[in-house]
């Protein structure tokens, strides 16, 4: 795979944008598509994999990319050692700890590129790499992978604000169900974020709470959406009311959707045909992403709520473990898995090979 000066289109005679991916199957598609994105700007993009261990196939799979990406350039850096302090079935710590483990080698990489890269653009995953944009002078900016709903939260860092509220020792399932009220977005119970998050002093949500003061230190947030989808909470976060006290809010560059482009068929899949024979903001849109596997058990309590709700929802499942793949009680629709309940209902499960993340 070419490095930014070995590549077959000249971009040694262009600007050169080097963008740091996470290593996670959803992620590594984004970073596709915003290469793509920029280079259609006439600009040099190098995707530089960081946080590969021995034994996953992150390797095989970027080398799958850059043969079906030509316009691009993709660089692995060298294999780090998974972070003996991160639980192993902690993926969000896993997936921090592995990209700042590479933070040295993107150093190197970055000093000795030729041309010199006019900017980095970084995961917020990698966030600690910000440090090593500064130290080389290279502006330095965020791929926010979600909604400005989430960035908003994010920057708002609910977590910390709280946690300068609260006694010492005070954590989140000490708080009830009290109401977070974050700019922008609608009030958010605390008893609604991820189990893993009510723990102040829990590796996980220590390390999402450096992350804030990162993308504020950078020249700007690029965000996978767009005004008009989400308008009160960009105006929220462009008008400074997100970003810790005392701390500049970065430029907001809103270039979504970002999105993989491939189809299933002539018209795409037929769940999205589904969608567009209903009505104009009927439908209700469940995700949870590459890392939102639901057990059968709570497969079944949203199936079971989304019927009883009686609003037209679109649902893409997540694959369940092998384990349970043949249990017919693992999903409300098991057969393989496209489904459409009268024209009230749809949902799929997405397939997509493994970055061995």
């Amino acid at each position: 795979m070419a490095t930014p000066s070995e590549s077959p289109d000249n971009k040694a005679e262009k600007l050169v944008v080097i963008y740091v991916p996470a290593l996670t199957i959803s992620h590594l598609f984004s970073s596709v598509e915003l290469g793509e994105l920029l280079a259609a700007h006439s600009l040099g993009v190098s995707i530089v994999v960081c946080g590969r261990t021995a034994d996953t196939a992150a390797g095989s799979f970027a080398e799958g990319l850059a043969a079906a990406h030509p316009q691009l350039s993709f660089h692995l850096l060298p294999h780090v050692t998974r972070p003996r302090d991160v639980p192993a079935h902690d993926h969000v710590a896993q997936t921090i700890g592995l990209a700042r483990a590479s933070d040295s080698d993107l150093r190197e990489f970055l000093r000795v590129a030729s041309p010199s890269p006019s900017a980095l653009v970084l995961d917020f995953f990698c966030g600690s790499a910000v440090d090593v944009g500064a130290e080389l002078g290279i502006p330095t900016y965020f791929f926010f992978t979600s909604s400005i709903s989430g960035l908003a939260e994010l920057l708002y860092h609910a977590f910390a604000l709280i946690h300068e509220q609260a006694s010492p020792g005070i954590s989140h399932q000490n708080l009830g169900g009290e109401l977070l009220h974050v700019p922008g977005i609608p009030p958010i119970s605390v008893d609604d974020f991820p189990a893993a998050w009510h723990d102040r002093d829990s590796l996980g949500n220590r390390l999402f709470l450096t992350l804030p003061d990162q993308m504020c230190s950078s020249h700007g947030i690029v965000v996978n959406s767009f005004r008009s989808l989400e308008p009160r909470t960009t105006d929220a976060i462009v008008a400074g009311l997100c970003t810790p006290p005392g701390r500049r809010t970065p430029p907001l560059h809103c270039v979504g959707p970002v999105i993989k482009k491939e189809e299933a068929g002539a018209h795409g899949h037929e769940c999205l045909a589904w969608l567009d024979a209903q009505p104009e903001a009927s439908v209700v849109f469940l995700c949870f992403g590459s890392m939102g596997r639901l057990s059968a058990e709570q497969t079944r309590h949203v199936a079971r709520g989304l019927e009883m709700s009686g609003q037209r929802f679109l649902w893409v499942v997540r694959r369940p473990p092998t384990s349970t793949r043949s249990s017919p009680r693992c999903a409300p629709r098991a057969r393989g898995w496209w489904s459409t309940r009268g024209r009230r209902s749809a949902g799929c499960w997405p397939t997509a090979p493994s970055a061995g993340s």
